[in-house]
């Protein structure tokens, strides 16, 4: 998909999803259109109804700064929105398209999984499980090397069982991943695996039609497991230097509070019953050996 493209199809999904109301303008008679009419927002924008229908079908490559930021405030963008617009619009230079890469762990950090005492896995820039310690994957039977967040979150029965809070997760975790695509168009990966969710879940295809960008990051998460009960915990996402931005995501609760208590019990559970093995096939896909491994 082109630079155009993406910014047309971006500026028509937030223009349906600001009402008239919100922006000063009355909000009587039939509306053909869901949000602002085009003219309407080409008025406010202070720009003509005829450029503003040129930036929208891609026939425009070149708006001003100026001109993304008057778009953006009738829009109602935030910050990281506004900032997304920009890039968006921005010339990006011809690439061949590449091919996925295989995303290697540093070895520090697996070291740091293993002795860090808390849930703990890393996650590459699309939301792959690259490395996991063992106290996460008895936190959830998903958390495998191989595996990915975002197809598990919407996919997975089991996975979204454990979240109580899944309809409130499920909008912010598209966000983040449209973010961390950015305005990426030569790697195969997330456009597979965009069209992939898009076919297998209408939840997904609603939320990505939104073209939400950082709805807020996860502080913590509140997660049922089915042996030691209701867990809260503080989560804490690390960028790891040297990588394409590969992240730690760490899991964790004073250890005095009931959530604290009840890791405790699950890192008990989890050592009686000894390490935790990989699939085959998971790991297979990941291209790494099984267990916490990166290399």
């Amino acid at each position: 998909m082109s630079t155009e493209t993406r910014l047309g199809e971006y500026l028509r999904a937030r223009r349906e999803l600001v009402r008239p109301a919100d922006v000063g303008l009355p909000a009587g008679g039939v509306r053909r259109v869901a949000g602002l009419r085009r003219e309407e927002v080409a008025l406010l924008a202070g720009i003509s109804a005829d450029y503003y229908l040129r930036l929208e079908q891609g026939r425009d490559r070149n708006p001003s700064a100026q001109v993304l930021e008057s778009l953006a405030r009738v829009l109602l963008l935030d910050e990281a929105a506004t900032r997304h617009l920009l890039d968006l619009a921005a010339p990006a230079p011809r690439t061949r398209r590449r091919r996925p890469r295989r995303e290697v762990v540093p070895a520090g950090t697996l070291r740091l999984l293993e002795r860090v005492g808390i849930p703990g896995y890393v996650e590459g820039r699309y939301f792959d499980v690259l490395a996991v310690n063992e106290l996460a994957q008895a936190l959830s039977p998903t958390l495998r090397v191989g595996r990915n967040r975002l197809r598990d979150l919407f996919l997975d029965p089991t996975e979204q069982a454990m979240h109580p809070d899944w309809p409130d997760v499920a909008p912010k975790i598209v966000a983040r991943f449209r973010e961390a695509v950015g305005t990426d168009t030569d790697d195969e990966r997330p456009e597979r695996l965009v069209g992939e969710l898009s076919l297998a879940s209408e939840r997904f295809r609603t939320l990505w039609a939104r073209h939400d960008v950082n709805l807020g990051r996860p502080h913590v998460t509140r997660m049922l497991h089915p042996q030691v009960g209701e867990l809260e915990l503080d989560m804490e996402k690390l960028s790891i230097v040297g990588t394409d931005r590969q992240m730690v995501v760490l899991l964790h609760a004073d250890p005095d509070s009931p959530s604290g208590e009840r890791l405790a019990l699950l890192a008990s559970l989890a050592a009686s019953m000894g390490p935790v093995s990989v699939p085959d096939d998971a790991a297979a896909r990941a291209g790494t050996p099984q267990g916490i491994s990166g290399e």
